[in-house]
């Protein structure tokens, strides 16, 4: 009878991986079936090249995480990285997202009310190298001539010079290095939102998970994405060999003078999760 009970549970655990399984390749079907929802053509600025290339041959897994950017309410700051309280997510559009974004006198009974709401998962618009990324370069280039005229009226302050020093370095990570891939609105409807956003190779749609903050210096209630829902994309064995060991020494030069080592051709597909479609490394 015990051997029988073993039996029966292994057949039924087998069976619930095949399930599993068959439900998740159903899945990638779906999403891939047909045209992409949108197609973005990345460079290591927007995926974060996976740690240590081609060092272990054994591990055959290898996935690059997508770098996007919160644009920035302050006039100097590049904008946090994979999250962060946009200016654009204020009280009104957390109210069209479904969120309570009411406030009352008592402060601390606004900071409770954001705190008790759960994170939702909405629909995220990621917009690359388009107006939200070229005002952080003008911004990063206007703050490092700003800094040069300071400079030119003391030219012998050693706080100047390195002002100025620093405020070129971020302007040339802005121009050269920085992600370009920028969230820049939210909301709940695909077919509205990309009616707004209509260009497939600009705007990608993509689900994410915000939740409510209060802003106590504000004194209102504002938005927090905390992470689009897949963040990584795994690279399919065939593409590889594009980040083989011995091309590594080239990538790492081109990567301190700013040029390309990789260009991707990323879809995002019905579900709209994002794959790979193809890769090439090296000088352009």
């Amino acid at each position: 009878m015990k051997n029988w009970t073993r039996r029966h549970t292994l057949i039924a655990g087998l069976a619930l991986i095949l399930l599993a399984n068959a439900v998740a390749l159903l899945g990638v079907y779906r999403n891939r079936s047909g045209e992409p929802e949108s197609m973005l053509t990345l460079t290591q600025r927007e995926l974060q090249q996976p740690y240590g290339w081609g060092m272990n041959r054994e591990n055959s897994g290898m996935s690059l995480r997508i770098n996007w950017r919160v644009p920035s309410a302050e006039k100097y700051w590049p904008g946090s990285y994979s999250g962060g309280n946009p200016v654009w997510l204020d009280q009104a559009k957390m109210a069209g997202l479904g969120f309570d974004a009411s406030t009352a006198n008592d402060m601390q009974d606004n900071f409770r009310r954001s705190s008790r709401q759960l994170s939702k998962e909405v629909l995220l618009v990621l917009e690359l190298d388009g107006p939200a990324y070229q005002q952080a370069l003008q911004r990063a280039q206007q703050y490092a001539a700003e800094q040069d005229v300071k400079l030119a009226a003391l030219p012998d302050d050693k706080a100047m010079q390195n002002n100025a020093k620093n405020a070129h370095e971020e302007s040339r990570r802005e121009e050269q290095e920085n992600s370009r891939l920028f969230a820049i609105d939210a909301g709940l409807n695909l077919p509205e939102l990309r009616a707004q956003y209509p260009d497939r190779n600009r705007y990608a749609i993509v689900r994410a998970q915000v939740r409510p903050t209060f802003i106590g210096g504000q004194s209102k209630t504002a938005g927090y994405i905390d992470r689009i829902s897949i963040g990584a994309i795994n690279v399919p064995h065939e593409y590889h060999s594009a980040f083989d060991i011995r091309v590594r020494p080239a990538i790492e030069r081109m990567q301190t003078s700013g040029r390309r080592t990789f260009e991707a051709s990323v879809a995002f597909g019905h579900r709209l999760e994002p794959w790979l479609v193809g890769i090439s490394a090296g000088e352009k």
